[in-house]
């Protein structure tokens, strides 16, 4: 069993007129122990909404959720203690230091102020624990806001969209620190639009559209889901680059081989397994490879061509 479990759930939100509207349409889920697992999908597949249900925050019209074992609706009293949560921006005292309001946090908790300094230095922000936190960048704020939940030392962070809002070097220190995380062998299950992050940090991660996941499992398998990467070629020959590139396209697929013509010169053959052939068929018409490298399969691309096709 994972450390998440989510079997069957639904999520309506009933109106005074007209139909409800469905937030998540029978998800099935299983999140692993360690790591980092990215939980993905475009505005209104209903991921906030499966978020807010894992933590007990809204109750769900069916199915069923568990953390840890524990069934959210009856029983998440038990292992809350090991989960840390960040849904949308955490929100602090604007006028007490980062080290006053995680002190406060702590009492409440009886941790202590050792603790404090600890998650301080862990998130970057030891040198600035004594500056009021308005006058923390937002980055700095998201960071405050993990600190907060790693005072009572979780296995278990869900995280909604930590990186939102942020500039490339905030997104950078993010990334390190969930990575970090991740590592030490919690589970960490984020939310996120930033594929490229994800696509650096998660082990593993599921898409969901409409409400249901459609592809779920190691990112490396899933960069590859219905696609094979081929090869990208350039030719060329000093000023005659262009006129190149045309014959090579032709003499390609004159052999047989399924090619097109990529970005920035280069030539796109779909048969990752031919680059003997390929050089050998260009040689034949004095045609002189200058580059050959597999083709990089993102994640934005995946993603896109499984949210944004028929259901």
């Amino acid at each position: 069993m994972g450390v998440i479990e989510i079997n069957g759930l639904r999520k309506e939100y009933r109106r005074l007129r007209g139909r409800p509207t469905i937030a998540v349409d029978g998800l099935d889920l299983s999140v692993p122990e360690g790591g980092v697992f990215g939980f993905l999908g475009p505005n209104g597949s209903g991921k906030t909404t499966t978020i807010r249900c894992l933590l007990g925050l809204v109750a769900p019209s069916a199915g069923s959720c568990r953390l840890l074992g524990a069934d959210v609706r009856t029983s998440l009293s038990h292992v809350i203690a090991r989960v840390g949560a960040v849904v949308e921006s955490p929100a602090f005292f604007p006028s007490y230091s980062a080290r006053q309001n995680l002190s406060l946090l702590g009492r409440l908790n009886g941790i202590g102020p050792r603790a404090v300094d600890a998650v301080l230095e862990q998130v970057g922000l030891a040198e600035r624990g004594d500056d009021a936190v308005k006058r923390y960048s937002l980055g700095m704020r998201q960071r405050l806001g993990l600190a907060g939940v790693l005072l009572k030392d979780p296995a278990v962070l869900i995280l909604d969209e930590p990186a939102n809002g942020l500039d490339p070097a905030g997104i950078r220190e993010i990334r390190r620190l969930l990575r970090q995380l991740g590592d030490e062998g919690r589970t960490v299950f984020v939310s996120s639009h930033q594929l490229g992050e994800i696509q650096q940090i998660c082990d593993r991660l599921a898409i969901l559209r409409g409400g249901r996941c459609i592809a779920a499992g190691p990112v490396r398998d899933l960069l590859t889901i219905g696609r094979t990467a081929g090869l990208l070629v350039r030719v060329g020959n000093g000023d005659t680059a262009n006129g190149d590139t045309a014959n090579a396209l032709a003499a390609l697929r004159t052999a047989g081989m399924r090619v097109e013509p990529a970005d920035d010169g280069l030539l796109l053959v779909h048969q990752p397994h031919v680059a003997a052939h390929v050089t050998e068929t260009l040689a034949r018409d004095r045609l002189w490879v200058t580059e050959m490298r597999p083709q990089e399969l993102t994640l934005e691309d995946v993603f896109l061509e499984l949210t944004e096709s028929a259901p």
